[in-house]
């Protein structure tokens, strides 16, 4: 900052002078950017959330169907670091091995048509295994068999959903589970996203966990804890600012 004020207007200040500047007369803090996707449409983003996501809820409402919003994640056995507390000068060590091995996820968060109640659903896939169509299609056929009555599943545009001839032609089987996509590029709009990030940088940030059978007791244990508080669940479905109402 303080260079871009030298190029632009020739006076120099000293760094440090200028982040009590930004602090006390302008109001801003130091913050890590948020990754935004080029490609991304606003203002279609805009027109699926006031226009496309009534009509998807109200089809629902009137089907009897629950609302379901569907993602798939991987958690990694190498932990997601953050910051914790230790002493000053002294920065902690987190012994945990240098490993690419995953487990990797599904999960959803439903809302029942009537009583709006809000549920987690998930499963995990065998150690290092990736979600794959056949994956999809037998969590369906479980969260089906769970939830009873018509379904209305909100997800990405990811390979395994739509595009995929199995999913396909599962849900052509199977018709009383109808699929809508969420607008490329907006991952805030799936309020399950908000259940990854819940996990993995909430409840289980520098888990260095000594092998995968560790890390998927770890993770079994916080995502069933985290269907046990609706109020949760209810709050990232407000986060994504979709007209819904709980």
């Amino acid at each position: 900052m303080a260079e871009v004020i030298y190029r632009h207007f020739g006076i120099r200040y000293h760094h440090d002078h200028v982040g009590r500047f930004l602090r006390r007369r302008l109001g801003w803090t130091p913050q890590k950017p948020r990754r935004v996707a080029r490609e991304r449409n606003e203002s279609e983003i805009l027109r699926w959330q006031s226009e496309e996501f009534p009509r998807i809820a109200q089809s629902a409402q009137e089907r009897g169907a629950h609302l379901v919003f569907l993602d798939e994640s991987g958690f990694m056995l190498n932990p997601s670091v953050r910051r914790t507390w230790a002493p000053s000068g002294k920065t902690p060590d987190l012994s945990a091995w240098d490993r690419r091995d995953r487990i990797s996820a599904i999960s959803s968060i439903s809302v029942s048509p009537k009583a709006r109640r809000t549920n987690l659903h998930f499963d995990l896939l065998p150690d290092k295994a990736t979600v794959h169509a056949e994956d999809v299609v037998e969590y369906l056929r479980r969260l089906k068999a769970q939830l009873g009555g018509p379904l209305t599943v909100l997800w990405d545009r990811g390979g395994v959903h739509d595009k995929s001839l199995l999913v396909r032609a599962f849900l052509a089987a199977h018709p009383e589970i109808v699929t809508e996509q969420l607008p490329a590029y907006a991952p805030e709009l799936n309020p399950d996203e908000l259940v990854w990030a819940w996990t993995k940088y909430s409840r289980l940030p520098n888990l260095a966990a000594t092998n995968l059978d560790y890390l998927r007791d770890a993770i079994i244990n916080e995502m069933t804890s985290l269907r046990e508080h609706p109020e949760l669940l209810s709050s990232f479905i407000a986060r994504t600012g979709l007209p819904l109402r709980l």
